[in-house]
């Protein structure tokens, strides 16, 4: 995200914040309504519902300035039911009332956040309630480098919703405290340090569009070290034991995308074999994860400057992986920085 994209507490999208908010007050109103003023129940209340009815549930979180409403505005191009800030003490409730509304709500995204931080300790309570019925959800938490959310608060002078008296700093230290458990728990985490808008719409489009779920998506990102570890990756891979084709003249210019740096690279000793048997390791790796129910994977190839050796071992593990029936995406985050 740029420090002129998403932030946290204000300048969203108004209309889609106005769309979040009347379809959530419009579905509780149609579906909340009992005889008598009865209250709805906080559970989930799906005796004699089809398994098939209940929706599917994503929660989005994660960091102030993150990106949380532009994940949450793609969702819902992509037809999701959003609800935007919802106490997380209410999320088997709208689930149920999801489940009520006969397929018409199929897939809702609930965004939970720091300004519901009175309710904040119920999320835990509500997710292990969300599993003994077996709902499928999946949490989407927004990670973001302290120096860019300050940038963001800084651009919009808006403060962080936790600072009190205090700097930005000191409430981006509070929220990362306090989202420490949950990005532990998160499916998919999503770096946005440096990503705009539409990179950001695009990660999401990848995980959320396709018709058909599969089982494990990988993302193989290269970076370069020299610019710092990727706060999203799964699994780091060095690449820095082959030599560097940025010592080679003719191949400096280009980068690993080029067929002749490509070559360089694994016609040295060892090259092949680390492939062949990373790739094996994966498999291994992957099996496990769709096991446990991990269904996103982000793997970091670094190199020292990202550009030549990083980024061609990233090219052929995802090709390898594509070929073992795991979606990949390949993303270059520092290929033409120098």
């Amino acid at each position: 995200m740029s420090e002129h994209d998403t932030h946290p507490t204000g300048e969203r999208d108004q209309e889609a914040q106005e769309t979040h908010k009347k379809t959530g007050e419009d579905l509780t109103h149609q579906d909340a309504r009992q005889e008598d003023g009865a209250q709805v129940s906080t559970g989930i209340e799906t005796a004699g519902v089809p398994e098939a009815a209940i929706p599917e549930l994503v929660i989005i979180s994660g960091m102030s300035g993150a990106g949380r409403s532009t994940a949450a505005k793609c969702l819902e191009d992509l037809g999701w039911f959003v609800v935007d800030n919802l106490p997380p003490a209410l999320i088997p409730t709208m689930v149920e009332l999801g489940a009520r509304s006969q397929g018409n709500v199929a897939r809702i995204a609930v965004v939970v956040d720091v300004r519901g931080r009175r309710f904040f300790d119920n999320l835990r309570e509500s997710l292990a309630e969300l599993d003994t019925r077996g709902v499928t959800r999946r949490i989407v938490f927004l990670e973001s480098s302290d120096d860019a959310l300050v940038r963001r608060f800084e651009s919009v002078r808006r403060p962080h919703p936790l600072q009190g008296d205090g700097r930005i700093v000191d409430g981006i230290a509070a929220e990362r405290q306090l989202l420490r458990e949950l990005r532990g728990d998160a499916d998919l985490v999503i770096d946005t340090s440096s990503l705009n808008v539409h990179e950001l719409r695009a990660k999401m489009d990848a995980q959320f569009a396709g018709e058909e779920e599969p089982e494990l998506r990988a993302t193989v990102m290269s970076f370069g070290f020299k610019y710092g570890l990727p706060v999203d990756a799964d699994l780091v891979v060095d690449m820095r034991f082959l030599p560097n084709p940025h010592w080679v003249p003719e191949l400096r210019p280009f980068t690993g995308l080029n067929e002749e740096v490509s070559a360089y690279v694994f016609n040295q000793p060892g090259a092949k074999e680390f492939i062949d048997r990373y790739s094996e390791l994966l498999q291994l790796i992957a099996a496990g994860y769709r096991r446990e129910g991990k269904r996103y994977v982000t793997i970091a190839v670094g190199c020292t400057g990202g550009k030549h050796r990083s980024v061609a071992t990233s090219e052929k593990l995802a090709a390898r992986l594509a070929s073992q029936g795991v979606e990949t995406v390949v993303v270059h985050r520092d290929m033409g920085r120098e």
